[in-house]
């Protein structure tokens, strides 16, 4: 439990740091933009790869086929549910939260909770858990912000994002257990590890424009107890109707529980989608994920 708090703890004044060089004009607002644009261009990429390089043997691979299947499954579900539980919200809002159904904080947090729950074998279920969502936070997740019509232009824009090529390459590398030699493998791993500096700090820095007194207003209270909560409650009661090994249902469940993803943020910022909502959701969501989270890891570990 110390471990998950010093991480959330870690995440909440990375983004107070953000805030903080925001307010004293260390980082201008094209500054910001840049930083944006570096973290969804390169530092997002290099650290998707980075996630898929875990080793496998075939025992496992059943297991992860299970996590596979369940992810897709909560994907579909959660584009459906956004769009009946926030189809006619205002547009600013409805795209947020929207995204904010389908991505979760999954990929920052929930790799190092997943790891410190259950170990070395949740933290390869973690990544493969993310595989979908990935897919979906930057195909189904762009197209949410960028409201293109044109599905033939969206999917082109897709395949050639840097992030979807990330995910290809990290599938060839985890099914053939290929390694690059070292001198590549450190250089993209030091470039994903700033994933988490950059990407909190960007959130801050859309926080220090926001009224911190706002940040906890009905809808984001109820976007919160959605993803906290009732989504991964819901997962949990069909694991154990279906009987999934405690194992696959705990890693599923509990990255399930993550708070609202930091790119939901950065891409409200990067097409200008009422950035102070969508900074409002990951905040909140991940100010009460620091009692959630817990609660959720000692139900599942019991």
């Amino acid at each position: 439990m110390s471990k998950l708090l010093v991480l959330q703890i870690t995440m909440l004044l990375l983004i107070l740091v953000g805030a903080l060089i925001k307010r004293i004009g260390i980082i201008s607002k094209e500054g910001q933009k840049n930083i944006n644009d570096l973290v969804i261009y390169l530092v997002l990429p290099c650290n998707i790869v980075k996630s898929f390089m875990i080793d496998c043997d075939s025992n496992t691979f059943v297991q992860f086929a299970e996590v596979l299947v369940i992810s897709i499954g909560i994907q579909i579900i959660s584009v459906i549910l956004g769009k009946i539980l926030y189809g006619k919200r205002e547009v600013g809002h409805r795209m947020s939260l929207q995204y904010g159904v389908i991505c979760s904080n999954a990929g920052f947090l929930g790799n190092p909770v997943a790891e410190g729950v259950f170990g070395s074998i949740g933290l390869a279920m973690a990544s493969i858990f993310l595989i979908p969502m990935r897919i979906m936070m930057w195909s189904s997740g762009i197209a949410i912000f960028t409201q293109s019509k044109d599905w033939k232009a969206t999917l082109k824009k897709v395949v050639t994002h840097p992030c979807i090529i990330a995910c290809f390459i990290g599938l060839i590398l985890i099914l053939t257990q290929y390694r690059p030699p070292a001198v590549i493998t450190n250089t993209i791993g030091t470039i994903g590890n700033c994933n988490t500096a950059l990407s909190m700090m960007v959130i801050g820095m859309i926080l220090a424009e926001a009224d911190w007194k706002s940040i906890f207003d009905w809808e984001v209270l109820r976007y919160s107890i959605l993803r906290l909560v009732l989504m991964p409650l819901a997962l949990y009661v069909v694991c154990l109707l279906i009987k999934l090994p405690s194992l696959v249902t705990g890693v599923c469940v509990l990255l399930t529980a993550m708070p609202a993803g930091a790119t939901t943020s950065i891409l409200a910022s990067k097409y200008g989608c009422d950035e102070i909502f969508a900074t409002k959701l990951v905040v909140a969501s991940t100010i009460l994920s620091m009692i959630s989270i817990p609660i959720w890891s000692m139900v599942l570990t019991i």
